[in-house]
């Protein structure tokens, strides 16, 4: 038996229900639901026993969808049910993104985070998807996790030496997490939700997927477009980009967000920079680590400049702009101003990023715990992002700085794209989309968005065509519903009666004040299980 974890979605679910072998393709809208798929068990969920409003059960599903002969997992499903049944319309399937991040527990928690009118008019039902928590996660070894080297290689035998430690770490977690770990990619996900939907006696689904889940629902709409009632993308990964697309978008988009947070501390007195030249005064920290004189004042250890690029990236989630200048400030030594600009505002470090590893074996050593989640196999087999030598990995983060002239680079993408390298088989790599589904796909994007940038919104939407329609919120922060009425209103008409917005809408940006930054990030703090890409779970 495998010691695990640290997680707070550790705890087995109890209830499951056999899925047979599931025909390769989904049947015709108006079929009725397969009869092998048997109903799931919803039984009390462990974490929440006393309360009626959620359920929550197990469906088997197959490790290899190519070859469901050889075995079945038990896929994590959790309900949240309608609370006006005769005004249901149906299931809401959802998924936080990550990868990594818990789709039961973000079923648990949908009732801070969805509108009124949606909990009373859905089913909303969240999924682990395979290889995530409860759905026999994939785990790794906490000793080798804490080897994990710099990603960024400073010559060609740091290089080969990263290869080869990756090339360990899939060994390793692969033997820990046995045949499904080399089947964790997002088509094998969908499969998955469409044999939740046969579990469920559905004939159609709607979804709402942010962040990395935009990855699934974009895969559900072209693998099952007749299966789609309506579908959500808020935040969106761009599934066709190279190698240097995706790391230059990466770093426009983190760029972005500083230049907004600069402006930000100009006009604002509550700012802790007020008064100063604040790109010049990041600058300085960034040289200060990398002449190795960077130390965090908390724990004394030295920052990188990709830690520091990780404060800010962490802070633009909300955002959280207070915290990040109260926390360059003491960096730097220097007073931090009172109120919005206390220490305690400090955001934390996205855990997806620069050493995500080892930062997960640091904190599960003290459980002492010999395994822990890992989710990366899930975005190394659905990326291909191949890098051949040192000389090949500078010259993307040259051509980063180019655009990033400040934060220099994503340290998400920075982090995945090196951690990615020699890992595994790519079982989902990119393409632009082909979507043929009745209803357009409903597309949100912020403007100022750190995660998922703009530019990759504006993208998924003209490869949808036709098949999609844009809405562009003009604010700041990952993740665009919830923030403002305009947007939530698109969403809840779209879903509910699957209401169009008009091909230009757009939705103003909520106001600046540091008190609305700070509600957002203390309401809807994100889930930090995944890599990053995540949706904001209370």
């Amino acid at each position: 038996m495998r010691k695990l974890i640290r997680s707070a979605a550790a705890g087995a679910i109890a209830a499951s229900v056999l899925l047979g072998a599931a025909p390769a393709t989904a049947a015709p809208a108006g079929a009725p639901a397969d009869p092998r798929v048997g109903r799931i068990d919803w039984q009390p969920c462990p974490e929440r026993p006393d309360d009626p409003s959620v359920r929550c059960g197990d469906l088997q599903v197959p490790v290899d969808w190519a070859r469901p002969e050889r075995g079945t997992f038990p896929l994590a499903v959790a309900k949240r049910a309608a609370t006006d049944p005769a005004a249901r319309i149906g299931p809401l399937l959802i998924n936080p993104g990550g990868p990594g991040a818990s789709g039961v527990d973000a079923a648990l928690g949908a009732d801070t985070y969805f509108s009124p009118e949606i909990l009373r008019r859905f089913d909303v039902i969240g999924f682990d998807p395979r290889g995530v928590a409860r759905s026999d996660a994939v785990v790794c070894s906490v000793s080798l996790l804490a080897q994990q080297p710099f990603p960024v290689p400073a010559d060609q035998a740091e290089y080969e030496a990263l290869v080869a430690y990756n090339k360990r770490l899939a060994a390793d977690c692969r033997g820990h997490s046995g045949p499904l770990f080399d089947h964790v990619d997002t088509v094998s996900v969908a499969r998955d939700m469409d044999a939740i939907r046969a579990a469920l006696g559905e004939r159609q689904i709607s979804y709402y997927g942010v962040s990395y889940g935009t990855l699934i629902g974009q895969i559900y709409a072209e693998r099952f477009p007749d299966r789609v009632r309506a579908l959500v993308v808020d935040s969106n990964m761009d599934h066709s980009l190279s190698t240097g697309g995706f790391l230059r978008t990466e770093a426009v988009g983190l760029e972005d967000s500083f230049g907004q947070f600069v402006a930000w501390c100009d006009r604002d007195a509550s700012c802790a920079l007020h008064g100063q030249d604040v790109a010049a005064f990041y600058d300085r920290l960034m040289a200060r680590a990398d002449a190795g004189t960077l130390v965090d004042p908390d724990s004394g250890a030295k920052l990188t400049w990709l830690d520091l690029s990780d404060r800010a990236l962490g802070a633009f989630y909300g955002p959280n702009w207070s915290g990040l200048a109260a926390d360059l400030a003491a960096l730097d030594g220097g007073a931090v101003g009172a109120g919005t600009g206390e220490r305690a505002a400090r955001p934390a470090p996205v855990t997806g990023t620069a050493r995500a590893g080892a930062a997960r074996a640091a904190a599960s050593a003290a459980d002492g715990a010999e395994l822990v989640g890992y989710p990366l196999a899930v975005f190394c087999e659905d990326w291909s992002l191949p890098i051949g030598s040192h000389a090949e990995f500078s010259r993307y983060l040259d051509m980063s700085r180019a655009v990033a002239p400040h934060l220099r680079a994503s340290p998400m993408a920075v982090g995945v794209t090196a951690g990615c390298l020699g890992w595994t088989k790519v079982n989902n790599p990119q393409h632009r989309l082909r979507v043929r589904t009745s209803i357009p796909l409903l597309v949100l994007n912020s403007r100022y968005d750190p995660a998922t940038p703009y530019e990759w919104g504006v993208a998924v939407a003209r490869q949808l065509g036709d098949r999609g329609r844009f809405v562009a919120y003009q604010g700041w922060g990952h993740g665009a519903y919830g923030r403002t009425d305009c947007v939530t209103g698109h969403v809840d008409r779209y879903l509910v009666g699957r209401a169009l917005p008009p091909r230009t809408a757009t939705c103003p940006a909520a106001p600046t004040s540091t008190a609305d930054g700070a509600r957002r990030a203390t309401v809807a703090p994100r889930d930090r299980t995944g890599l990053g890409w995540s949706l904001p779970v209370a």
